[in-house]
């Protein structure tokens, strides 16, 4: 399947690696094809740099480590306006898993919970590991 993962679950597997989020990425990187926005990772600069300036290096080799597509962040007027996010921040994520098309986006962000969209499924990690690990 082809996944997108949200800006806070790379924050996650980055700063706070577990057994649980190993296992998660190496289950995406092994049987599914990775995305990544370019609005993630902008947002990922900032919010590291904001919180964990020290930890900048960590990412930076995490991110070259991790096996993914990059795909370039869509201007968010693609969106059908019944689309409706809480927060505006989160219209680039959702615009480019819709234009990548991907299957599945994983999301630890609870604005998405709700949207109701054929395509693509929006999952917590949780959610995905029981239907799909």
């Amino acid at each position: 399947m082809d996944i997108m993962i949200d800006t806070n679950i790379i924050v996650s597997a980055a700063i706070f690696p577990n057994e649980r989020m190993n296992r998660f990425l190496d289950v995406l990187s092994q049987d599914h094809q990775l995305f990544l926005c370019s609005y993630s990772l902008e947002e990922l600069e900032r919010v590291v740099k904001k919180k964990w300036a020290n930890r900048i290096k960590h990412i930076e080799l995490f991110l070259q480590q991790l096996q993914y597509t990059l795909i370039r962040t869509p201007s968010v007027d693609i969106l059908d306006t019944s689309i409706v996010i809480r927060d505006e921040k989160d219209y680039p994520i959702i615009a480019s898993a819709i234009i990548t098309d991907v299957d599945i986006l994983i999301t630890g962000d609870k604005d998405f919970k709700g949207i109701n969209l054929a395509r693509p499924e929006i999952l917590t990690i949780l959610d995905f590991t029981k239907k799909y690990i």
